[in-house]
């Protein structure tokens, strides 16, 4: 095969009934992504041509989903509408006007595959390419191989069939490996043989898993590649099988950032998303929820029981203790919010200490607005800062203010009360501080007194 390009087909357009929901089925969440968005991700890591996924059941939606997607690429994802359930097949006959004049290898993937990796799909591209197949399947050895295709070969090991488990016999039946779902096929033959697919079965579909067949009886060369871990490429047909996937992935997240220097008090407690960021030192506690889209520094501590959000930054230093949640917020170096405190669409400088049950009230029924704390300042214990506000550098809050929308606190100043008030500028606050007598130790605190000679 001369060409080295690659392009993708993403299988997105199933219901999913066995999911018992009418939600579409890729859009079930993994490591809080839409399994279609791993996926995706898997097959932009190839750098392809182009990637087109075939919607159809909830279409809009998982349009949505996708172009909400932290990987998604307008420049390279097309989508494909099947509008029709006719067999995976026939998805993938949807796909080809996506695919028009794209020659080279073209990869077919399944939208409920969420922990397939690029590495996976590389090893399957390159393997059809060094054998000039004109197609390849992924297999594995399931623990159980109930209700999938077996994979038949001849006494070399060579590829000869793939056989659904309603259609095989007992001895077919004993065969543990079993087709993944995952393919690669030669562009150029790939028109034709989608035209030789029939419905030759009690569903009366069209399904890709005949494709091998027919290019095999075609003369063409079909081979089968065995992948060793069997999670990288088992489907999600079920709720039980999403929480399966859901405890892998997240136990390989953890893995990852364990091996980075980032400490992990207890993982079995943890949840850390897939695309977080998180540098070297920091320390996670248990009961920790740390969302997609957050980035934090070296050094910093979070939790127990803390939840960092979507749009989340902890510079170095920063630390989130318990029961507190952070969304939408930069936390400066050092800055800390140790206890029962919800920080919101705010941006708090270095230094700053939150007070516990401190909230910024970012929401006023309409839209979300701005908090602003400077460097240095302390928000005293149950402080409400009502958006859009302002508290400036070395400003305090005393327990209980409630500083509405508007009311800024200049920076040195102490502000108290509901609603809250200036009671102590800077340059009072200096002369407080010199008329104000020296600190006496109590008399009775008070070294005794050494007698000369001593």
């Amino acid at each position: 095969m001369k060409d080295s390009a690659v392009a993708a087909v993403i299988l997105a357009a199933g219901k999913g009934t066995r999911m018992r929901s009418e939600r579409p089925k890729v859009l079930y969440e993994v490591a809080g992504r839409p399994m279609v968005g791993h996926v995706l991700e898997a097959a932009l890591g190839l750098a392809p041509r182009v990637v087109a996924v075939v919607v159809g059941h909830g279409a809009r939606e998982v349009r949505t989903a996708l172009r909400a997607d932290g990987a998604f690429d307008a420049g390279r994802v097309r989508f494909a509408v099947q509008r029709d359930q006719r067999g995976t097949g026939h998805a993938l006959r949807c796909a080809l006007p996506a695919l028009k004049g794209f020659r080279g290898t073209v990869l077919v993937l399944n939208g409920d595959v969420p922990l397939v990796g690029s590495a996976t799909l590389r090893t399957l591209v390159e393997a059809h390419r060094r054998s000039r197949n004109a197609a390849t399947l992924l297999t594995f050895r399931p623990a159980d191989p109930t209700g999938y295709g077996r994979v038949v070969r001849d006494g070399r090991g060579a590829f000869l069939d793939v056989v659904e488990e309603k259609d095989a016999d007992f001895e077919v039946r004993t065969i543990a490996e079993v087709n993944a779902g995952l393919y690669a096929f030669d562009a150029a033959l790939l028109p034709d043989a989608l035209r030789r697919l029939r419905a030759q079965n009690s569903q009366g579909e069209l399904y890709v898993t005949d494709l091998p067949r027919i290019l095999r009886r075609e003369g063409r060369a079909v081979g089968a590649v065995r992948v060793l871990d069997p999670d990288a490429v088992s489907g999600v047909n079920t709720l039980s099988e999403l929480a399966q996937a859901g405890a892998t992935m997240r136990r390989r997240v953890l893995e990852a950032f364990l091996a980075e220097g980032v400490e992990i008090a207890d993982p079995s407690t943890t949840f850390v998303a897939p695309d977080a960021r998180i540098g070297a030192g920091s320390r996670l506690e248990p009961f920790t929820v740390i969302e997609p889209g957050v980035r934090i520094g070296r050094g910093c501590s979070v939790g127990p029981f803390a939840r960092l959000r979507r749009g989340t930054v902890l510079e170095d230093g920063a630390s989130v203790g318990n029961f507190v949640e952070v969304k939408a917020t930069r936390l400066g170096r050092g800055s800390r919010a140790r206890h029962l405190a919800y920080l919101g669409d705010a941006d708090l400088g270095a230094e700053v200490n939150v007070g516990a049950g401190t909230i910024t009230c970012n929401y006023d029924g309409r839209r979300k607005s701005e908090t602003v704390v400077g460097d240095g300042a302390f928000l005293g214990s149950g402080t409400l800062l009502v958006a859009p506000v302002r508290v400036g550098a070395y400003a305090v809050t005393g327990a209980g203010a409630v500083v509405l929308a508007g009311r800024n606190v200049p920076s040195g100043t102490t502000a108290v009360g509901v609603p809250a008030r200036v009671v102590a500028k800077p340059a009072a606050r200096r002369r407080a501080a010199k008329r104000a007598p020296a600190r006496r130790r109590p008399a009775s605190r008070r070294p005794a007194a050494r007698k000369k000679g001593r």
